[in-house]
């Protein structure tokens, strides 16, 4: 979830602050640099892929995905062309995630959501994706999540002492108790029926320890039929959710020839606000060759205009601030490049974003009165028939 102001600045006041001769949680050897690639989650290989590196397991999953479906459309009797298809990608933002679930509950009372092709999610919107991903159905649930939740169902906070020796500065432990309450073993089964069909459920996470964007294959996990699918879709999307710093990172057991390590992941926001697929894939291009042509939109929700506040003259307020300005800025850039790449390929563009009119203010992160303001606004506008965005605001087409 993309940080306040509030949270960057403890997080760097923690950060340039030491205390020797204290004790950090221990951990499992990190995977070394040069054998990073062949790591794999134990009993599920092939389920997620580091995409600024190698792209071929994502273009083989993608493939993989398109045949699942054609058997999909054989089996209920589809004849003809290839249907359309409609691509979900659900960015970071913390509380202001109730934006994107107003959107798909309002979406559906207006009675044309489409059933997505592929969900994918980050932060917050790792938190939505699933719910997102399975339909209808889940939207009580949904607006549960954003509507009713506070601080203490998200985090409690440690003392100065523990968070100065420790993983993160709050224990997210009611995040935990959250994520399995609503994610659990039906949810799963469903996840793998839809997977089954030819869908894809798509969730990123930041392996901290080289930096890199991780995309895990949440239908890929539910449909193994491992025993510990569930737990690890648990701790993947707590991973997507964590800010650094601010909470506990998520240690995740893999294996590299029979030996033992351990991977550090936290929030995907920390190396992109929003994904559909690595823009070194030409989409157009294979499924020319594929023969697999069709109708394609891509929808995508944000929030776009900076929160503004008076700066203090001090050395943390100033960092903190440009930390901000950092993911607004990023946020921005992942915003031009996915157009760029849907321009490209061939999708139907469309985009949905917090308006700089919401004038609402939270007193603090998951501030409840916030959220449901925010659900409701995105709600009526979504009820009504949504008016999308078709190019990105302030990017300049040449037309």
């Amino acid at each position: 979830m993309r940080n306040s102001k509030q949270i960057v600045t403890i997080v760097l006041a923690f950060g340039l602050l030491t205390l020797s001769g204290c004790a950090a949680p221990s951990r499992l050897a990190a995977v070394p640099q040069e054998e990073y690639l062949q790591a794999d989650v134990p009993g599920m290989l092939g389920v997620r892929y580091f995409i600024d590196t190698d792209t071929k397991p994502f273009v083989r999953d993608g493939l993989d995905s398109f045949h699942r479906e054609q058997e999909h459309l054989k089996r209920i009797g589809h004849t003809g062309p290839l249907p359309p298809v409609s691509f979900l990608a659900i960015s970071g933002g913390g509380d202001n995630g109730a934006f994107g679930a107003g959107l798909l509950v309002g979406w559906t009372e207006a009675g044309d959501r489409p059933e997505f092709k592929a969900v994918t999610g980050i932060s917050t919107g790792a938190l939505i994706a699933p719910f997102a991903y399975l339909g209808p159905d889940y939207d009580p649930q949904l607006k549960e999540v954003y509507t009713t939740i506070k601080p203490d169902d998200i985090f409690e906070a440690r003392g100065i002492l523990a968070a100065l020796t420790d993983d993160g500065m709050a224990d997210n432990a009611p995040l935990w108790r959250l994520v399995r309450k609503h994610v659990d073993q039906s949810m799963l089964d469903a996840i793998a029926r839809e997977h089954a069909k030819g869908r894809l459920l798509l969730v990123s996470t930041t392996n901290l320890d080289v930096l890199q964007p991780v995309v895990w294959n949440i239908g890929a996990i539910a449909e193994s039929g491992h025993p510990k699918a569930l737990e690890l879709i648990h701790s993947i999307l707590i991973a997507s959710a964590s800010i650094p710093g601010a909470f506990p990172p998520v240690m995740i057991d893999v294996e590299v020839d029979g030996k033992s390590y351990q991977e550090m992941h936290v929030d995907g926001g920390a190396t992109a606000q929003v994904f559909v697929y690595p823009p070194s894939i030409n989409v157009k291009e294979l499924t020319r060759k594929l023969g697999a042509e069709r109708e394609r939109k891509l929808f995508r929700n944000a929030r776009l205009d900076p929160e503004w506040a008076s700066v203090e003259r001090q050395t943390i307020n100033i960092a903190g601030r440009s930390i901000v300005s950092l993911i607004q800025t990023q946020g921005i850039g992942d915003l031009y490049r996915i157009y760029i790449n849907a321009q490209r390929d061939g999708f139907d563009y469309k985009l949905a974003y917090i308006p700089a009119t919401f004038k609402e203010k939270h007193k603090e992160e998951f501030d409840t009165e916030f959220m449901q303001k925010l659900f409701n606004f995105a709600y009526q506008r979504s009820r009504k028939g949504y008016t999308w965005e078709n190019v990105p605001p302030g990017y300049a087409t040449g037309e």
